[in-house]
């Protein structure tokens, strides 16, 4: 059974969790209208894993009995500057969430709720990735500079990128 406070903020990363995907689709639009469909396809696949992820604490907190309060979702930024800057907001972003997931996690000891605390630990090591990934595609973006050639290899990386759910049809 989790606790009110508890419930109540994994009912605020849920809201989180849509901010990110709504943030991640925006930059979608933002990276087609420039013409970099690799980049849109990269930003599309992270806007349907940060769907999930809201999804996988929508059902964690009805398995435990519990209500899930959805919230108004704040619109996200259209104009993200260059390929680098729109990465270097997306690692920004990524901490963030980082941030909040500790802080869940933190909340879960303090509560003495064990089984949010196990919960949570896919939450913590999905960070990493999450942070790593950007790490990864801003290093290269540094790499290349403004070369054309070099923009247009990383646009068609992105591009092969692939959402693969992990939910199952019960809810996780």
């Amino acid at each position: 059974m989790l606790s009110k406070k508890m419930t109540n903020a994994l009912n605020e990363q849920i809201n989180k969790e849509m901010y990110s995907a709504y943030l991640y689709l925006a930059m979608s639009a933002y990276s087609d209208k420039k013409g970099l469909k690799g980049f849109a396809n990269w930003f599309y696949v992270q806007y349907q894993e940060e769907m999930e992820h809201a999804m996988r604490i929508y059902y964690y907190i009805q398995e435990q009995g519990e209500q899930v309060m959805l919230k108004a979702i704040e619109k996200p930024p259209a104009e993200f500057g260059t390929p680098l800057e729109t990465f270097q907001k997306t690692l920004e972003h990524e901490k963030f969430v980082t941030k909040s997931i500790h802080d869940l996690v933190d909340l879960a000891v303090q509560e003495k709720d064990h089984a949010s605390q196990i919960f949570l630990q896919w939450f913590v090591s999905e960070q990493v990735e999450e942070e790593g990934n950007a790490n990864d595609i801003i290093d290269k973006l540094n790499l290349v500079g403004k070369q054309g050639n070099g923009l247009f290899m990383i646009d068609k990386e992105l591009g092969a990128r692939v959402f693969t759910s992990e939910l199952t049809s019960e809810g996780e």
